[in-house]
């Protein structure tokens, strides 16, 4: 990278797409402010864990950056029930890890978003939304909200602050690991996919670390699919 190293926040970094994109913007000389319930005891040249629990209280990191060059947020759920014993509580668990918790880390650091030359958010969506998935009425509600608050900020924040989202199938990270469990479990879901694939996270990991670069200078307001297919080929 030229010049300082860019400062990124990456809300959700303990384990799955967040650990791996943790790993992959340190190695390439990102400045990384990690947060998570648990923390991360991976010592590494330029990397600051914090222990916090964003879906609970707003994030706000000024006492540890003087600006954001990136943030994203990571948090998500998977609990796939019929439509019919979804309860409000599930209902509401939803929304708030994945939008509501959004909202408030960003409404905290917009300040220092702004105070970058050019920074970048990136939030994470589903294929559920755009493709009509069984099972997946609550998530997929919650998600499609993430999107449309992707789509207002970036017309919000422009021209300094660009927003988007990724919006993956079944990755294979803690989350998924029921999903996942067995080589039956597996198999089906590769079979779900033209690509026969269930995603690594590093495979999620490289995109939003794409959409953080100067690289990606041009993107805002996209919800950018790594489905293996599953929601435009059949």
């Amino acid at each position: 990278m030229e010049g300082r190293a860019k400062t990124v926040a990456v809300v959700g970094d303990s384990g799955g797409i967040g650990a791996a994109l943790r790993r992959t913007l340190l190695a390439a000389g990102y400045r990384v402010i990690g947060v998570s319930r648990s923390g991360v005891s991976e010592p590494a040249e330029g990397y600051l864990s914090l222990v916090f629990d964003a879906v609970a209280a707003p994030c706000d990191l000024a006492a540890f950056a003087e600006s954001l060059d990136g943030l994203v947020y990571c948090p998500g759920t998977i609990a796939l029930k019929p439509f019919r014993g979804i309860r409000r509580e599930q209902w509401m668990h939803d929304l708030e890890v994945n939008l509501l918790g959004a909202v408030a880390t960003l409404q905290a650091n917009e300040p220092l978003l702004k105070r970058s030359p050019s920074a970048s958010v990136v939030l994470f969506s589903t294929v559920a939304v755009g493709t009509g998935l069984s099972f997946h009425a609550s998530i997929a509600a919650a998600k499609g909200a993430v999107e449309g608050l992707t789509r207002s900020l970036a017309a919000e924040w422009a021209p300094g602050i660009r927003v988007n989202a990724i919006a993956p199938s079944l990755t294979d990270t803690p989350l998924a690991a029921p999903l996942l469990g067995t080589d039956a479990k597996r198999a089906a879901a590769e079979e779900r996919t033209p690509l026969r694939t269930v995603h690594r996270p590093e495979d999620i990991a490289s995109l939003a670390a794409w959409l953080l670069s100067d690289a990606a200078v041009g993107m805002t307001g996209r919800i950018l699919p790594v489905d293996a297919g599953l929601g435009a080929v059949r």
